[in-house]
């Protein structure tokens, strides 16, 4: 039986990382919810074991979906540019609040010809990132688009979603201003959490990984809890439907 090696030291989420904007935050709140921090201190059987999430990465041909991900995965950012063809994925792992927990990062290509194909690996995702480019207003208006295909795949109440704008910088301060204001205003129609980021320097790439992480591992405890609930209650009810709960109450009266 293989043992995997020990969670890298820079993959260590120790508390909530904080969001890009509160204005357009999916958790506003500044740690993670009290249930989910106690079933990690207890480390309940079955509620905190070793977890996955699935994460796709959406958006138009060339706003930088693989360099997004290489950047944060291999620290590397290669200027020779390559569309994905089909799908590439990479398995990210981290340890949250002590408890082991990875990122399955599904990169999808954005070319038309691929989408059929790419289409088919959406299915099953917690998480969907949908990005465009900072520097090209075109492919934010495309987002929408992007994100009717992603949820066709899946359950639209079972994701979160992430808008994430690329290429920060190569876009000018004028240009920035106006169309982050445009993407805001997106993020919050759609209910996703927006963050601004540059995979050539690197700015804000980990801290928004970090946050999707913290973020999918928060919502599969909580709802990990739930089940563990619903499971207790129904056996209760069970045991009650069966007879067995009554059998363990009842005392006769002693003659």
């Amino acid at each position: 039986m293989s043992v995997l090696p020990p969670v890298r030291r820079d993959r260590v989420i120790p508390q909530l990382p904080q969001s890009f904007r509160k204005e357009a935050a999916l958790h506003t709140e500044n740690d993670f919810s009290n249930k989910v921090k106690t079933a990690c201190q207890e480390q309940r059987t079955g509620t905190v074991g070793f977890k996955i999430s699935k994460v796709i990465v959406v958006g138009d041909l060339a706003v930088g979906k693989t360099c997004l991900i290489n950047r944060f995965c291999k620290d590397a950012f290669d200027k020779n540019y390559k569309a994905t063809i089909g799908v590439d994925f990479e398995m990210e792992r981290f340890e949250v609040l002590g408890v082991p927990f990875s990122l399955q990062l599904w990169d999808t290509a954005g070319q038309e010809r691929f989408k059929c194909i790419a289409s088919t690996y959406y299915r099953g995702a917690q998480v969907v990132i949908i990005t465009f480019a900072l520097n090209d207003i075109a492919s934010l208006g495309h987002a929408r688009q992007w994100l009717e295909d992603a949820l066709k795949e899946n359950d639209p109440t079972g994701v979160q979603l992430f808008l994430v704008g690329t290429k920060k910088d190569l876009s000018t301060a004028a240009q920035y201003s106006r169309i982050e204001q445009d993407a805001l205003k997106f993020a919050k129609e759609i209910c996703a959490e927006y963050w601004a980021v540059s995979s050539l320097t690197g700015e804000n790439v980990k801290e928004f990984f970090f946050r999707v992480a913290a973020l999918a591992f928060e919502t599969n405890v909580l709802a990990e809890l739930e089940k563990s609930t619903s499971r207790q209650i129904g056996d209760v009810v069970s045991e009650y439907r069966n007879g067995s709960m009554l059998k363990k109450t009842h005392h006769p009266h002693k003659v």
